[in-house]
Formats: structure tokens, sequence, C-alpha cells
């Protein structure tokens, strides 16, 4: 039983009212009293209109269900299906033209492009190494990833063919990104050699010197290039060059949603704990490495000196936002006078921009927004409605804690299809806060699934990144933001390249992200934002940005398409295939996130490829099961035998770790396959299709077991 202080007839748990009131809001000079007050004041209107919003979400589902039955055995007539949508207010007018206005948005948001980390805020070693990835070593990305097109390295110390391989590879780098007149970098001698600076083709690229460094800057990004004769790498280079350092990771968002397993006030509390250690600045993390105990912290600023003499600093963390949780569930950290769970949504709102109100105040050992803002991702709206209800709820979390008004930026998710399909009313609805919008292949892409549920048989899931509504999608995303003012004021984003270990592919495939026109993208460790940094100095994305503008919007028959499979008949034997990719990504994904609490991990795949998973791809697999078996592709019989196999397929990929349970052959015992199977035959009634209401429910269950 958990035990609870009352607080302004709110019920909440001790240690996080004891949290909240001496390390959150003792040093931002708020008394607990009004705080509590005005909390349970902010409670008694929003929770209300959650709820609201929520009932809905249910009713356009039920409405939508119902016309899809109606219409069984026709083809999709998208006038008919468009009109039927606006009569019940899924879809609405187009905004008239207006022009976002956020102000005060960092350069990093605003007016610089790079690579975007997402980072679990749970695992404070991950979230420290996100924060400090704002610059990243060159020659170690091309040393340890399959990037470099040479030979893996030796075994057995360092390998100088392949290094010497990395640091050509780095110098053809350079005579892309920063050329030299008449010579190529690997041609110059270095500075002590007689050459002085190198002779850059553009001179205005050299901003900053320092012993022993150049400071290089173009398309807006900096490169620090480190000149050490004593380092091994720069004794035996002909500049004495001993590391390229890219700035790298601009943004990282610290999650508090899709890739962490949160569900009761103890994992609430460490979540805000960690926030506001980072916040703060003082955030540690200590561990055995290679036998020896390391501690880990933020990294501190970095100093050059101008060519005019005067002091040069630069950040050296990255900038921070912290995505909060949707509207859909609750807490049982806080409970109304009722007795009932608050919405966790608002628990985010509130408490996050408390932690964040010491960063505004300047009271950290850093600044994470040097323009006095505080940047939350609210991820999983549906519609302008509940855009407009963010809007008036951060509004009311200022006023709750003294805080000018729009201090609260807001990134828009692009990841649920009543947004996207009215994605400029929805930016309206925000416009005097947004500083973000991004799509999200993976939710949009189950959302897409569970909305049409019942107009037929899906194509098969690998397919689904091909189809035209998914192009039109991504397209719209950046012509509605370009449209509306984003560009110079806010970021234009992409989803994640999920495999860690596949960095050629992704540097071959993830420059189309910049292509396309968005100034940053996801990228899933800190060795893949060095990486993917280089696509932003190959390609000027507000340059893209400008060719871009005033095209033509893509319209709505396109992204309104349903991807049936239009009567195709699969064989037995590609049933079998599909069910078994889908409930192995199923399996692999919630025994951690049941058994272990893990709520985002690198998880093998059916050909063992790591790829990084977390709730959207649960999503996705469990609503694709979930409709081939309500429209008979398959059996229930099909898919169990299916979870059968890949069970036993999941426990051997897991053989290595010492904390794992066995799912195969504990079919009545074990709570994740249990889970699992939940997900699938009880798919259809998931409110839009979310897996969290099962995964929170199993994940309470599995604690209890372990306290008991």
């Amino acid at each position: 039983m958990t035990d609870r202080v009352d607080r302004s007839g709110l019920k909440v748990d001790t240690q996080l009212a004891q949290f909240l009131e001496s390390e959150v809001l003792a040093p931002i000079g708020h008394e607990p009293g009004p705080f509590w007050q005005g909390f349970a004041a902010l409670l008694g209107e929003f929770a209300p209109r959650n709820r609201a919003l929520l009932e809905k979400r249910d009713d356009l589902q039920a409405r939508i269900d119902d016309w899809h039955k109606a219409q069984a055995g026709k083809a999709l007539d998208q006038a008919e299906y468009q009109a039927f949508l606006h009569e019940i207010g899924y879809l609405v007018p187009e905004p008239g033209d207006f022009t976002v206005g956020t102000q005060n948005v960092d350069a990093e948001i605003a007016t610089m492009a790079g690579p975007q980390l997402v980072v679990p805020v749970l695992n404070a070693r991950f979230l420290l190494n996100a924060a400090n990835a704002r610059w990243g070593s060159l020659y170690d990305a091309y040393y340890g990833t399959d990037t470099l097109d040479a030979p893996p390295a030796r075994p057995g110390g360092y390998d100088e063919d392949r290094g010497a391989a990395v640091i050509a590879e780095a110098r053809r780098f350079l005579d892309r990104a920063v050329p030299l007149a008449g010579m190529s970098w690997a041609d110059w001698a270095g500075v002590d050699q007689g050459d002085g600076d190198p002779p850059l083709a553009d001179s205005s690229q050299l901003v900053g010197r320092k012993p022993g460094g150049l400071l290089l800057r173009h398309n807006g990004l900096h490169i620090d290039l480190v000149l050490d004769r004593s380092h091994p790498v720069g004794a035996s280079d002909k500049a004495g060059i001993a590391d390229i350092v890219l700035e790298a990771a601009l943004t990282t968002i610290v999650d508090l949603e899709d890739s962490i397993a949160a569900v009761d006030a103890e994992d609430k509390q460490l979540a805000y704990r960690n926030w506001l250690g980072v916040i703060r600045g003082d955030l540690e993390d200590s561990f055995e490495k290679s036998g020896k105990m390391m501690t880990r912290q933020l990294e501190g600023d970095r100093e050059w000196t101008a060519l005019d003499g005067s002091a040069l600093t630069l950040p050296g963390r990255s900038t921070l936002f912290v995505r909060n949780v949707g509207h859909l569930m609750t807490n049982p950290a806080i409970l109304l006078e009722d007795g009932s769970e608050i919405p966790e949504g608002i628990m985010d709102a509130v408490i996050t921009s408390a932690a964040s109100a010491q960063d505004v105040k300047g009271l950290g050992r850093y600044r994470n927004s040097r323009t006095g803002g505080i940047y939350i991702v609210k991820p999983k709206m549906h519609g302008p409605e509940e855009c407009a209800f963010t809007n008036d709820l951060f509004d009311a979390v200022e006023d709750l804690l003294g805080l000018p008004r729009h201090t609260v930026k807001v990134g828009v998710m692009d990841e649920e299809r009543r947004t996207s399909a009215n994605l400029a009313a929805c930016i309206e609805a925000v416009k005097d806060r947004i500083v973000f919008i991004n799509t999200g292949f993976l939710d949009r892409t189950g959302d897409e699934m569970h909305t049409s549920m019942q107009a037929g048989p899906m194509i098969r899931k690998g397919a689904m990144k091909g189809t035209d509504w998914i192009q039109s999608y991504e397209k719209r995303n950046v012509a509605i933001g370009l449209k509306h003012g984003l560009s110079g004021r806010a970021q234009i984003g992409k989803g994640m390249w999920a495999a860690p270990d596949r960095m050629g592919a992704m540097m071959a495939e993830k420059t189309g992200h910049p292509k396309a026109g968005a100034n940053t993208a996801w990228v899933p460790s800190p060795t893949a934002a060095t990486l993917h940094a280089m696509h932003y100095h190959d390609i000027d994305v507000f340059d893209v940005q400008k060719s871009l503008a005033g095209e033509a919007i893509p319209g709505l028959d396109v992204l309104l398409s349903v991807p049936l499979s239009d009567g195709t008949n699969w064989s037995e034997e590609e049933v079998r295939e599909e069910l078994d990719n889908n409930a192995q990504g199923l399996l692999g994904y919630v025994v951690r996130w049941i058994d272990q609490g893990v709520g985002c991990s690198k998880v093998p795949d059916i050909n063992d490829i790591g790829l990084m998973e977390d709730r959207a791809t649960l999503r996705i697999s469990s609503q694709h099961m979930t409709n081939w078996l309500l429209h008979g592709v398959c059996t229930k019989d099909q898919v169990m035998a299916s979870l059968h196999r890949m069970a036993a397929k999941v426990d051997a990929q897991n053989a290595g770790d010492p904390l794992y349970e066995p799912m195969a052959g504990n079919w009545d015992t074990s709570l994740a396959f249990e889970a699992a199977c939940d997900l699938v035959f009880k798919g259809i009634e998931q409110p839009n299709g979310y897996t969290e209401p099962l995964l929170h429910a199993w994940r309470l269950r599995k604690k209890e077991v372990a306290a008991s």
C-alpha cells in the first residue's frame, strides 16, 4: 500500500511530495501550500476536459468502425469518405493564413540544423551520454562502425591500416565541408610546419583558435580540429591532426514516454529526479568498466579565442527537450479526492516544468536554454482540439509557477492520423509556443491500422513504408510547416533510424531527411549523431527549405487512402512468415518491459539484427496481427502457434541475460507472455490501438509479484 499525504485534497505519494517540496519547489521560492492549492485547482479544470477528449476519441472511432462495416465489399470513395469524416468532426476546416509567432527560441532549435537524440530518462548513464553528445569524435565514429568502406579493425589493439583508412575518409569530409584553396586536406602539413593557418577557400570558415586546436564552421555547425603531435594518432599524421570533433547532437529529447516503463510513483519519481539532475547540471552516474569504477557527469562548455581576440564559448551539451506522456494514461502517484488517478500528462506538465524553472532562473551549473525557454514534446495528440487543450494547460502551468506566458514551448508529434489530416489547424492551436513538428512513421502506422481496423485486412507490415500515403504524410508535414513559418523558428523533424549497428546503411539512406527539408532527424546513439551530422554539412537544409517554400501541399485523397490488401491471397507460408515476424518483435520487446521494466533497448529481430524498439513498434506488430485475425487472414490457432515458436526464439536470443525469465513452456506463469497475448487478442478494444493500458497493468502485476 502506497504511503500518502494529503495536499489540498490530493492524495500524494509521500516520497514524491517530499521530493517536490524540498528539491523542486524550494529552490525556485515556491511555498508548498499555494503550489498544491493551485495544482488541485488546475486538476479540477483540466482533468474533466482530459476525460472528455478521450471520450471523443472513442466516439469517433466507434462511428468510423460502423461506417466501414456498412461499406463492406465496396471500394473506398474518397469524396464520400471525407464528407463523412467532416460530418462527424474528424476533419475540421482548414484555418486561414497565419504564421507562427513563437519567440525566444534557442538557436539549436530555430536556426541550426543537425541530429537529434531520444533517450530514456530512467537510465542516468544513457541520459548523460546523450546530453554530452553535442560533440563527437569523427575518427572514433568511423573506426568503430561499418560506415567505412574498409576491412573491420583487427583485434588486439589499434589497427594502423584501419586507422589510415579512417584518416583518409575524414580528410575527404573536410575537403567537402571546409575545402582548402588549391589543395586537399591530405596535403596540408599543419600549423607548426610553416604552413600557418590552413589555406581555406573561404577564410571566414575559421572562427577560433586554442592551443592544440582550430575551430571551423560550415552550415552553422562547428568542427573542432584537434592538433596534437604528442598524441599517438597526431604523432604519425602529416598535419599533426589527432582527431576531428564534430558538433553533432544539437538537441536531445529526454523521454518520459515511449522509451521507458514508468507505471507508479516509484518510477515517476526516478524520472523526475533524473530530469531535475540533468537540468540542474549535477546528475552523475558511477559504473564499472574494464575493472575500473568510472563516474559520468555533464560536460562543461568549450572555449576558444575568436579571431578578434575575444573569448569564444560554445555549449558542451545538447539542448534538451523533455517528452511528457500523452493524454491517455493516468498514474497512481497522485490521486484525486475521490480516489481516482490523475491524468499522467497533466502531472508531467506541472512537475517537469517546475524542475525546468530552475534553469529558467539560472540556478543550475549550466544553462539548458539560454533564452529562458522550457521545451516540452507532447506526443500522441489527436487533432487541433487536443492541441488547444495542451496550449491551455501550459498557460495554466505557467500561471501556477509564476512564469511569463509562452515560457513553456511545445513540440507536436505528428504521429496520429487525425493530427496529420488537420496539421495546419493543430499548429494554429499552439502557434505562439510551437518549436517542433516531427513525423513518427511507427505510431502513425499503428494509428492507421487501428482507425481503419474494420475496413479490411491490411497489407504486410514491411510494405507499409512504400505506400503512397506514407509519402504524402512526410511531404505534407514539411510543406505545412514551411507554409506557416516554422523555418527559422522551429524544428521540422523526421523519425528514427532504428538499427544502431548498421551505420553504413544509415549514411546511405538518412541523407533523405535533410534533402526533404527536415532540419533535424532522430538517431539511435551519440556515434550515429556524429555520423549523421555530416549530412547537414553536405546539405544546407535552410536552402532546401527556401526552395520548397510555396510548393503545393499534397491533398487528403492520398493521405487518407487506406493500405488494404485489396483481395490479396497470401500463401500459408507467407502468413506464417508475417505472423512470426510480428510475434518475434512483440515478444522480444514485451518480455523486457514486463519482467525487467526496460522500455527501450536494442532488441534482436527475427534475423538477429539489433533494432531499437519502443512502444511504437509494439503498436504496429500487435495491431497488424489483430487486423489479420479479425478479417480471417489467419486463425487464433495460427497466431498462438507463432507466439509459441517465437517465444522459444526470443528465449534463445536472451540466453546470456542472467535476469531473463524464459517464456517457452511457462505459458501459464509468464506474465510477459500473457501480456503479449492480450495485446493481440484484445487489440480491437485497446483505445486507438495503444499498448500502454495493458503494459501498465501487467507490469504492475509483475512488480506486485516481485514484491511479495
